[in-house]
């Protein structure tokens, strides 16, 4: 038997299958795409699980539940066995207070996913609802699953974590296309390009055609790998010749920075920590100008407490400046009891003056924030962080000046995954700053993937990107995606560069999702014109 033949036996057997089987073959798909995902960037595993996406398809008119019904059920299987095994590590974080959170793990591991499943199915659905017999079935597919992903990104505050299209970022030549259409483009041109093989199995009377789809596919590849290798070509490298940064990694505990009893002892480690000589040469902080601290770097509000405040100034040698993650206090009467707070970044200096301060905007629910929140915490329910009526959200993005440094959009924790969210057309900055802690989930898959995350809106944008994490991965990275500097996961350390230069506006930067609305608008019509045509 020729592997023709074999692919063809293979792909009906597939589409016949019902009950169990289909689940079970849906589920195991979704789980080996999971591997396309950071750390493990194993993409091309997608050319042989989205062509079952499309066969199991073809099988929905089958069974019971027939057509759509059976394409949205199959898209959950699918979606729960690729939701799983990549977000498993938010399971973590419900152990760092065991006692109170342990019992919602389980929840949490299989809850989410759950829901994030929906909305495979719902791509699952829509795409069979507009299914055809022959290739422009894929297109089908990609513009469907992209407009669920789209959805998933932005519905109930959006979670577009490990989006299909982050399976085109690595290698780094390939997310260059990213600075064209964004991750909603890349999403599109994963699924079509790696659904494509699905076509080799089609009928006898279209032997000659069943190649062309395939064939496009990997034109398209080529294309974006030669698009990239020119961009990236095109823009080495630039440090500024005056921010001399430095990065602190504590990688410290969760337990410590909740913990108020701890102030004196994490302030002390924060500083000599900073202080440490990188090299030979170094003469410590002293060699820098700019000093990064992460996110909520202190178990106490930081700008009341006046001799953490005067440590700062200690710290930083004259004309330098501290960009840090914080808890902040409301401004509120003295003696009021603060209940709320808000999850911050500031800038202050060399004399312990606060030069700028952005208030998050984007919060995690959950571990931020409550839905309903005071109907949940009437039940008895608590986010992670155990803030009494949830952290209190920004107002506006925006970016902030710096002394020796081109303005900075600040970007905290999980802000950083959401694109097309980020710079303001009006309000360019020259870099953006993401503070994080990832502690919160160990030594896992889940600090990779928000690395990679983040490094996409640096490509999408034409900007560097500097990231300080509690336990890492803190990194410098260029305007077109590389790491020129790097601070391991699970490591307590400095990390000592210059600051990238920024280049022009990429066209998602000026355009944003313009190019991916004109890619969907143009598959809709190729779809629906091959419908009405037979």
């Amino acid at each position: 038997m020729t592997i023709s033949h074999k692919l063809r036996a293979g792909g009906l057997a597939i589409i016949l299958a019902w009950g169990w089987k289909r689940a079970a073959i849906a589920l195991l798909a979704g789980a080996l795409s999971s591997l396309a995902m950071a750390p493990f960037n194993a993409w091309p595993i997608l050319f042989v699980t989205f062509p079952v996406i499309v066969w199991q398809i073809d099988g929905a008119g089958a069974g019971r539940w027939r057509g759509v019904p059976a394409a949205a059920l199959t898209g959950w299987w699918f979606g729960l066995g690729y939701f799983v095994p990549g977000l498993y590590w938010i399971g973590y974080a419900f152990l760092v207070d065991a006692s109170t959170f342990a019992w919602l793990m389980p929840f949490a591991i299989l809850g989410l996913p759950a829901y994030l499943a929906l909305f495979m199915a719902l791509g699952f659905g829509l795409a069979r609802l507009f299914w055809t017999r022959d290739a422009s079935r894929v297109v089908a597919l990609a513009a469907s699953l992209t407009m669920s992903e789209w959805l998933r990104g932005h519905a109930l505050t959006g979670f577009p974590w490990n989006a299909l299209g982050y399976a085109l970022t690595e290698p780094l030549v390939l997310a260059q296309t990213a600075s064209l259409i964004g991750l909603w483009g890349l999403t599109f041109l994963a699924v079509a390009i790696f659904a494509s093989p699905a076509v080799l199995i089609d009928g006898a009377s279209r032997k000659r055609k069943r190649w062309i789809a395939p064939a496009l596919a990997l034109a398209v590849l080529l294309a974006m790998t030669v698009f990239g290798a020119v961009r990236l070509n095109r823009h080495p490298t630039v440090m500024l010749a005056g921010p001399k940064l430095r990065i602190m990694q504590p990688d410290l505990q969760q337990d410590a920075k909740f913990n108020y009893g701890a102030r004196a002892e994490v302030m002390k480690k924060y500083l000599s920590l900073s202080d440490r000589a990188s090299g030979p040469q170094s003469t410590g902080v002293r060699d820098v100008n700019i000093l990064v601290w992460p996110e909520s770097a202190f178990p106490f509000f930081l700008t009341r407490e006046p001799e953490a405040m005067a440590e700062i100034a200690d710290l930083l040698p004259k004309g330098a400046v501290l960009i840090t993650g914080s808890v902040r206090a409301p401004d509120v009467p003295p003696g009021t009891r603060i209940r709320r707070a808000y999850n911050s970044i500031y800038v202050i200096d060399h004399e312990g003056n606060v030069l700028s301060v952005y208030d998050k905007l984007h919060l995690v629910p959950f571990g931020e924030f409550l839905p309903f929140q005071g109907l949940m915490e009437k039940i008895g329910f608590e986010q992670l962080t155990k803030v009494q009526g949830g952290f209190i959200p920004g107002t506006v993005r925006r970016s902030m000046k710096v002394p020796n440094a081109p303005p900075m959009l600040p970007l905290i924790c999980y802000e950083a995954i959401f694109p097309g969210d980020v710079v303001e057309q009006k309000d360019r900055p020259g870099w953006i700053v993401n503070v994080t802690n990832d502690g919160w989930f160990g030594i896992s898959t889940g600090p990779y993937q928000h690395l990679q995350q983040a490094r996409m809106r640096a490509v999408e944008q034409g900007l560097p990107l500097v990231r300080a994490a509690n336990t890492g991965i803190s990194a410098v990275i260029d305007p077109v995606g590389r790491i020129v500097a790097r601070l391991g996961l699970g490591l307590e350390g400095v990390l000592d560069s210059s600051l990238p230069a920024a280049i022009p506006p990429t066209t998602y930067a000026r355009v944003g999702d313009v190019p991916i609305l004109i890619i969907l608008a143009a598959a809709w019509f190729l779809v629906l014109r091959r419908r009405t045509a037979k």
